[in-house]
């Protein structure tokens, strides 16, 4: 569960912008934020992906991120729907949501707890003054800046005809080097199109491949309770049920979690 600070939640302008944003073509004239300013301090990896991804991606994807914060590393990513969620949940409060907005307007609503979580614990971060809603150009504007702020961007999951393909090109023009997860064939056609073209490499094995980032810092794994942990990705009912069997409903009974529309949520 994300928990509560008592951080200030101000809208604050960044003194200066983060060397990792100036090699951008068109770096952002200003940078407001919420929360820790400390994080733009670590070295961090951008995690991109799908709105819609699957159980698979978001189970791998939210272990991914946990592994990241738990060497000292931060996690950046969009604060969307799908892979974003998870990147921002796995390694809360380690993380860096990078708004296509203001950061006075929590957007996408479904996304509001684990925004306002964000801006007192993590570090949200937007180029936009007060008042500002989301436009479709924002968020391609937006993708710049979190695919520089990491030191490789890692995509988990995406179509071909999507906004995550304009983050790879985006890394490809600034020399990062690109990740993908494994998916089955048929699925995730952007990500295998990107691996066929040699611009990506795939992780095959998720401890090996934050290993070979080194220990910035040892931080204590969050002790996790599994079905909890597996909550966070909001799996469907059947998903849930098929992996802890009534586990889940005694769990519901005691409010822990939360059933709704066959959904299953952390409480």
């Amino acid at each position: 569960m994300l928990s509560r600070s008592t951080n200030s939640t101000k809208m604050r302008r960044l003194k200066q912008l983060p060397e990792m944003l100036k090699v951008l073509p068109d770096p952002p004239q200003t940078l407001w934020y919420r929360g820790n300013e400390a994080l733009l301090k670590r070295p961090a990896v951008s995690i991109v992906g799908t709105r819609r991804p699957s159980a698979y991606t978001k189970e791998m994807t939210y272990l991914l991120a946990q592994k990241f914060a738990s060497i000292g590393y931060a996690v950046v990513s969009g604060a969307a729907m799908g892979v974003d969620a998870m990147a921002h949940r796995g390694a809360f409060p380690d993380t860096i949501a990078v708004m296509a907005n203001s950061l006075d307007i929590h957007y996408p609503k479904v996304n509001a707890k684990l925004i306002e979580a964000i801006c007192k614990e993590g570090l949200a971060l937007s180029e936009y003054e007060a008042n500002t809603r989301a436009t479709r150009y924002s968020f391609v504007v937006r993708n710049r800046i979190v695919v520089a702020l990491g030191e490789c961007l890692i995509i988990a999951e995406a179509d071909e005809n999507s906004g995550t393909m304009r983050s790879a090109e985006i890394a490809l023009e600034l020399g990062k080097k690109i990740y993908v997860l494994p998916q089955r064939l048929g699925e995730s056609a952007g990500t295998w199109k990107l691996l066929h073209e040699g611009n990506a490499e795939m992780i095959t094995d998720i401890e090996r491949f934050v290993a070979r980032f080194g220990v910035v810092e040892k931080r204590p794994q969050k002790e996790e309770d599994a079905l909890l942990a597996f909550c966070q990705t909001i799996p469907t009912l059947e998903e849930a049920v098929a992996k802890f069997g009534d586990q889940v409903f005694a769990y519901e009974l005691e409010g822990l979690i939360t059933i709704k529309n066959l959904k299953v949520y952390p409480s």
